[in-house]
């Protein structure tokens, strides 16, 4: 018999994602078209043009897209742009007002000093902080800490690097820390880095103001030498005690692990607020370096896995320099 290509199925298969868009909700075209993907081996026909207009748009189409990238003829490269843009879109729309206002408010917080200038007092709250210094004889408090806003800094406040594995199994968290990067690198209080990595580091900072190209830049497969990354990260830290790295990694390391512990245990010591994340996505905690994680929590540093949500809150409180709200503390130990 002569060989089909995946030329004669693509028109079947569309025709089948077309139907089941017309038929089923958003939410279970999303299962069947990622279950077909999966299951019978359907993502090289990703790589035809009709395929890409039939299917549901979606995180996970995106991871597969962005993992076909070097094999995508140009062809097909306007389209996969196309949708992966309007995924983005959708993210940015849903996530991009709360995380600003979330962060907004943090950096306030940060900034407000217990010696503020008599025009930087922010009189509201070091009246509700010394409620107990009342005297009622004078109808008067006696205020014996001040509470300021904080001078208004001509540059950034916080300087946010973000670490990103771009191994296979982490394709939704490179989706999703590549928006949430383009949204902090918006914001002018923030100096925003986005860093990818396998074995090789690449820094994508140049392109957040398209998440679409840094996604494009991405590469995902191959190792993972998280120490190497760590290292470049360290080499542009210029402001420990106002620098986030967030780390975003399933922690299986292919580098150094004395070194890679060493260099989390130095950018803490200086100051650095250091977040590592199993997962930035919807799915929940990956397969994950069990060993490698209990040695970050001995750091000061526990690995957890954060939902989309939940990252906004992440960042306010490394920004604060309070503790993380982790969630299922007894998951992540």
């Amino acid at each position: 018999r002569a060989r089909r290509g995946v030329g004669g199925s693509a028109p079947q298969v569309a025709r089948w994602l077309g139907d089941i868009r017309r038929y089923f909700p958003t939410s279970v075209v999303q299962v069947m078209q990622r279950d077909a993907i999966d299951r019978l081996g359907l993502a090289a026909l990703l790589l035809e043009p009709e395929m890409l207009e039939a299917v549901e748009a979606d995180v996970h189409l995106v991871g597969t897209l962005l993992s076909l990238n070097k094999a995508m003829p140009e062809t097909t490269r306007t389209t996969a742009r196309a949708v992966v843009a309007k995924v983005v879109a959708d993210l940015e729309k849903r996530l991009a007002s709360r995380t600003r206002a979330t962060l907004t408010g943090a950096l306030d917080r940060s900034a407000r000093t217990s010696r503020p200038r008599h025009r930087d007092i922010d009189w509201d709250r070091t009246i509700r902080a010394n409620l107990k210094h009342y005297l009622p004889e004078h109808r008067t408090v006696v205020p014996e800490r001040l509470i300021g806003y904080g001078r208004a800094a001509r540059g950034a406040k916080k300087d946010v690097i973000l670490c990103i594995d771009q191994s296979g199994s982490m394709a939704a968290s490179v989706v999703y820390a590549s928006v949430f990067g383009a949204v902090l690198a918006s914001m002018r209080s923030l100096t925003t880095r986005l860093v990818v990595f396998d074995t090789s580091v690449v820094d994508l900072t140049e392109e957040l103001d398209d998440p679409v190209d840094v996604l494009f830049g991405t590469q995902l497969g191959g190792g993972t030498d998280i120490n190497r990354a760590l290292a470049y990260c360290q080499s542009r830290i210029t402001r420990p005690a106002d620098t986030v790295v967030v780390l975003i990694s399933d922690l299986y390391e292919g580098g150094i692990r004395r070194e890679m512990l060493g260099r989390v245990a130095a950018m803490k010591a200086s100051g650095v607020q250091f977040v590592a994340l199993l997962a930035l996505s919807d799915e929940g905690a990956p397969a994950y370096d069990r060993e490698h994680a209990a040695a970050l929590a001995a750091l000061g540093a526990p690995a957890f896995a954060c939902t989309p949500d939940l990252f906004p809150d992440v960042m306010a409180a490394a920004i604060e320099k309070r503790q993380l709200p982790i969630p299922d503390k007894e998951l992540h130990r």
